[in-house]
């Protein structure tokens, strides 16, 4: 690990390994209140680097400091999910593995909650990470990988590590994502043909409003990916992750753009590719928003249902496919996703307010009235302008 300031965060992580691995390494790069004490609480050993706006840099000193044969790399924001621990412990018994991707989940995100990240590798004398803000491995893997082809790149079904960063306060993630854009865009000046950053690095201008260099980058990196015809098994997996990445922020930039029509293109382009199902779930609820949006509520309902086979527990798919099935009038069936999306999520208060939509038009007036309250109060503590209207509207049809 390397951290800074992470007091708060660090002792859910470090109890999430504490029983798990053999030895904890923590870097610290500037720490002013007590994480290095925190750390050293739960046997870590700290050793202390003068930050330099290059995460690669940091990770790599930290690496030296690595005694095992595997290596399991987390932030303090991130834990260890105790499910997936017998199945890790199981790959690293391999012979052949030289990495192995781990799926993430990120908490609190609505655009992508999943993402691969490649967290978790042999401690070969020739690993090391690279890239200054988005600190990888991959590029000296696929290095050895050349050398050494003996070797395989491997992942791990479910997901492994949870993500509290999409939670933190918004003034947070802004200095986050404004470290990001002068790392990065410090690294693509002097490496402009780097398909990785320009994915990146366009999704993060996309995100922040800069849409036009945004599309401009992930245009660049599309075609880069496109004329290179001729890589190995192992590059080309990891290039339809980048692809991926391409397509759907090209799916965001558009819709944005309301360039509804080419957003559906990059999103179904986005889902056909040969990756880990989980990582489709967001191009495949985007495709269904946008389908629905266009009067295609078949498609819409398709694109929903297979989000939600992908992952049961999206609670914003079941939600969606309801809101489709009621278009489609199809209400017993959109009283079942509303259900599902509730039970995931008890504080939905979007879902329990169609809820009630959809039990007054089956003509259950007692059930709709009591999640109809229920939506009220949800939107009381999360959005009160809505709780007002939707008071206003019920007192206007004498349902209270």
């Amino acid at each position: 690990m390397i951290v800074k300031n992470e007091a708060i965060a660090l002792p859910k992580c470090l109890q999430s390994v504490k029983q798990i691995v053999d030895e904890i390494v923590v870097l610290d790069t500037g720490s002013t209140d007590k994480t290095p004490q925190i750390a050293e609480k739960y046997g870590a050993q700290v050793h202390h680097f003068q930050w330099s706006n290059d995460f690669s840099a940091a990770r790599n000193e930290a690496l030296k400091y690595v005694t095992g044969d595997w290596v399991l790399v987390l932030d303090a924001d991130e834990t260890l999910t105790p499910s997936i621990v017998p199945q890790l412990k199981e790959a690293i018994q391999r012979e052949e593995y030289l990495l192995i991707n781990l799926v993430r989940q990120e908490v609190g995100a609505v655009q992508s909650p999943y993402s691969m990240v490649s967290r978790l590798f042999r401690n070969h004398p020739d690993i090391r990470f690279s890239r200054p803000y988005h600190a990888l491995v991959d590029d000296s893997a696929i290095a050895i990988l050349r050398q050494e082809p003996h070797w395989q790149i491997g992942y791990l079904q479910g997901v492994a590590i949870q993500h509290q960063g999409y939670q933190q306060t918004a003034i947070s993630q802004q200095n986050k994502t404004s470290k990001a854009l002068v790392a990065m865009e410090e690294y693509l000046a002097n490496t402009p043909q780097d398909p990785y950053v320009l994915s990146k690095l366009g999704g993060l201008y996309v995100e922040t409003g800069k849409i036009t260099q945004g599309v401009e980058l992930l245009n660049k990196g599309l075609a880069l990916l496109q004329g290179n015809n001729s890589l190995p098994d192992t590059e080309d997996e990891i290039n339809n992750d980048i692809l991926y990445e391409l397509y759907y922020h090209l799916g965001i930039a558009h819709n944005r753009l309301k360039l509804d029509q080419q957003a559906i293109h990059y999103y179904q382009e986005a889902v056909k590719l040969p990756i880990y199902p989980l990582l489709k779930l967001g191009a495949y609820n985007n495709l269904g928003n946008l389908l629905k949006a266009a009067g295609d509520l078949v498609g819409a309902k398709t694109a929903y249902e297979k989000a939600i086979a992908i992952d049961p527990n999206f609670a914003i798919g079941h939600y969606n496919l309801g809101m489709t099935q009621k278009a489609m009038k199809l209400y017993t069936d959109a009283i079942a996703s509303y259900q599902k999306a509730i039970r995931l999520n008890p504080k939905y208060a979007d879902a329990c307010q169609n809820m009630g939509v959809v039990l007054l038009k089956v003509g259950n007036v007692k059930d709709s009235l009591s999640f109809f309250k229920r939506a009220i109060f949800l939107h009381e503590k999360q959005n009160p302008e809505e709780a007002k209207r939707l008071r206003q509207g019920l007192q206007e049809m004498g349902l209270i």
